[in-house]
């Protein structure tokens, strides 16, 4: 005579298949998360920045300090991104043929540094309706979304640098290079939401250049 499995045995059986199956499906899942951490400045700030600073930090002659022993003053030199500044200034002195010191005691001569300008304009200008926030009863706001037929974002960034050279001994002048400046834009424009383009002189973000090197490889 064959026997009848009671009900509660199947009963049993059926949450143990019921939890093997939610299990399986939450290792399937999985619960992954990718941290990404952001600072607080973008590279494209940095880059515009940077880039204005080579350039205006090129346009400095120096070939009077040839061949001196020099100390870099560095007091009078007030800026943002200051130390990229600095080692700019530095490492055209010695491309000039100066030659470097850390230690002003060594030095024929003493070239204090100082910058009249290192920042950075930014405009924006939207045709079509902006993003606003609504207020939501017991819910707080939800920002709507942008529409755009036409957007711009334009960022200009301007260096302006000035180096004055004098002997260590004497305080006797030896080389006034005289402000020099340099410039770097990055823009960007979007139409219908949709199709966009950037126009920039810093190679790091021009498209233009990933593109060539994609079809170098």
């Amino acid at each position: 005579m064959k026997s009848e499995t009671p009900p509660n045995r199947i009963r049993a059986a059926m949450v143990l298949r019921g939890a093997l199956c939610c299990g399986l499906l939450a290792l399937s899942a999985g619960c992954h998360s990718v941290k990404i951490t952001e600072p607080k400045r973008t590279v494209t700030e940095q880059l515009l920045l940077s880039s204005a600073a080579d350039r205006a930090v090129a346009e400095l002659d120096l070939t009077a300090l040839r061949g001196k022993t020099v100390y870099v003053e560095e007091r009078y030199f007030k800026s943002y991104d200051k130390r990229y500044a600095l080692g700019a200034i530095r490492q055209h002195l010695s491309e000039s043929g100066a030659r470097l010191t850390t230690d002003e005691e060594k030095a024929d001569v003493v070239v204090e540094a100082r910058s009249a300008g290192l920042g950075l304009d930014s405009r924006e200008s939207l045709v079509g309706i902006p993003s606003i926030g609504v207020p939501i009863p017991l819910a707080g706001a939800v920002q709507t979304p942008e529409i755009a037929l036409y957007k711009s974002q334009k960022g200009d960034s301007t260096a302006k640098f000035a180096l004055f050279a004098y002997e260590r001994g004497s305080g006797e002048h030896v080389h006034s290079s005289g402000a020099r400046s340099g410039k770097a834009h990055f823009y960007h424009y979007k139409l219908l939401g949709f199709f966009g383009w950037r126009k920039t002189d810093i190679p790091e973000l021009d498209p233009r250049n990933k593109s060539r090197r994609n079809r170098a490889k």
